[in-house]
């Protein structure tokens, strides 16, 4: 491995201990994210969702978003094998659907407002804003898989965003900026 000389240039010759994975999550713990929360419709799961913050688009032309599972997660095969997902980005006021997506075996759905989108796939009530998606493709990504999702239909609802840093849930208490909705 090689690490940066003091002048700033490569040293091919210097070498350092591996990356230890807790120090490379307290760093990625530093960059706040939003929380997102997957959600599909699956012929053999029905509704299914999970908590997501790997959440980033990646183009505009064409419209593509993307995230990530662990290659080992029970959900991956089920979004895999329905092609389709929505992206549910979670108001400040939703840490509580939050945390039931990132529950095992607990019924996700109960008490929620859900509207049906495009496929059929869940929508829930009270989101900041929804992302509907064909899955355009997978990639792998070392313990991950990404998925990138080709966007079909959004819709904005003007509600402040859920964060997430440093393990914490950070509502946003003072924002300056007014919120557009879609036209």
């Amino acid at each position: 491995m090689t690490m940066f000389a003091k002048d700033g240039r490569l040293s091919e010759t210097t070498q350092i201990a591996p990356l230890a994975p807790a120090a490379f999550r307290e760093a990625l713990g530093h960059f706040a994210t939003g929380i997102t929360v997957m959600t599909t419709q699956d012929e053999v799961e029905g509704r299914y969702g999970v908590t997501a913050t790997s959440f980033a688009s990646l183009s505009l032309d064409p419209p593509l978003v993307q995230w990530s599972l662990r290659n080992a997660a029970y959900s991956l095969p089920i979004f895999i094998r329905s092609g389709r997902f929505a992206v549910n980005i979670l108001a400040a006021d939703q840490e509580g659907v939050s945390r039931c997506f990132a529950t095992a075996d607990v019924d996700r759905f109960a008490g929620l407002k859900i509207e049906e989108g495009l496929g059929g796939v869940p929508l829930i009530g009270g989101a900041a804003a929804w992302i509907e998606c064909a899955l355009e493709r997978t990639l792998p990504g070392g313990d991950h898989t990404i998925l990138v999702g080709r966007v079909l239909r959004t819709r904005t609802f003007g509600r402040r965003p859920l964060l997430h840093w440093r393990g914490n849930y950070l509502p946003i208490e003072d924002d300056r900026h007014a919120f557009r909705r879609n036209a």
